[in-house]
């Protein structure tokens, strides 16, 4: 299992290289002077010329990359341009928060997709298989914004069940903070569901056409049985492979969702360094997203191996 994950990670390395050059390439593409991010419009051009030696600007691009990049190796993101505050710090605190609201997202998305998926595969042309595709097909045409715009309204504005927006850290206050998570969650969740539930449909329709799903049946066991033991362990690979290739989409979401409900996450920091031009914090959280999907996947290819064993590198 270690010269797996070995040869994995290394397979990783060219890949990661490119994302780096395309992170650092497009975030300098982005019109706008970063001296009028730091000094205002106001600031003299002897002002302006002393910010760019300060923060390297004066430097050519291919010189700046490659001292950025030896930076963020050591761990180094820069400081914002905005606030001065450390990037790397800043990553440290808004991380929980959105790594709290994907993990409430996939257990939203599981806990609905999967035996919904079942479900229909079990009555396939009936009244549940039917009801069940059509309500994932509207869940995935509603965008993130307006999702959360409609829970907003139906549960904080119409009901008054729970809190439009906000942030309560977990460990302070356990029950409010799960209040506030509660539609971010959702919003994705659902949309995420739909996703889980078409490919669990289709993975269970394929393993109950098999053979010895029809042994088992003639054998004399339970459907439940069937469905649970021997089907839906063998239709877990695909709806794995599903989840892992959503969680990109899944942080893309967050960056919507976290402005949306006005949660302080990675997403909403990313959404706030591009609208100041603070080329640091945005580097430090597109790198960081990558990073993650990298180790999701990776994560994924593991699973594959642990439900069955006969996969190979």
């Amino acid at each position: 299992m270690l010269s797996y994950l070995g040869r994995k990670l290394i397979q990783m390395l060219p890949v990661a290289f490119f994302v780096t050059v395309i992170v650092f390439s497009l975030t300098n593409l982005l019109p706008g002077d970063p001296t009028v991010t730091i000094l205002g419009e106001q600031a003299t051009p002897e002002q302006r010329a002393a910010v760019r030696v300060e923060y390297g600007l004066d430097q050519p691009a291919p010189i700046r990359y490659v001292t950025w990049l030896a930076r963020v190796a050591q761990g180094e993101f820069g400081r914002s341009l905005r606030t001065r505050e450390d990037v790397g710090a800043m990553l440290a605190a808004r991380i929980p928060v959105t790594l709290q609201l994907g993990l409430l997202s996939i257990l939203i998305a599981v806990a609905i997709g999967v035996p919904a998926g079942i479900l229909a595969a079990r009555f396939r042309g009936g009244l549940i298989d039917v009801a069940a595709s059509l309500v994932a097909m509207s869940s995935v045409a509603v965008p993130y914004f307006w999702m959360g715009v409609l829970l907003i309204m139906l549960f904080s504005l119409q009901l008054g069940w729970l809190p439009a927006s906000g942030h309560v850290r977990f460990l302070d206050d356990p029950a409010q903070n799960m209040k506030l998570m509660v539609m971010p969650a959702l919003t994705i969740g659902t949309a995420f569901a739909a996703l889980v539930m078409r490919q669990t449909r289709a993975s269970m329709l394929q393993i109950l056409s098999m053979d010895y799903v029809r042994t088992a049946r003639a054998k004399g066991l339970s459907e439940r049985l069937v469905l649970i033991r021997h089907a839906l362990r063998n239709a877990l690979i695909p709806i794995i492979t599903v989840i892992g290739l959503q969680v990109g989409a899944l942080l893309g979401g967050a960056v919507v969702t976290e402005t949306v409900f006005a949660l302080p996450g990675l997403g909403r920091m990313l959404v706030d360094g591009i609208f100041q031009r603070d080329f640091p914090v945005i580097q430090g959280a597109i790198l960081f997203i990558v990073i993650a999907v990298f180790l999701v996947n990776l994560l994924t290819d593991m699973l594959y191996r642990v439900l069955d064993p006969r996969v190979e590198a």
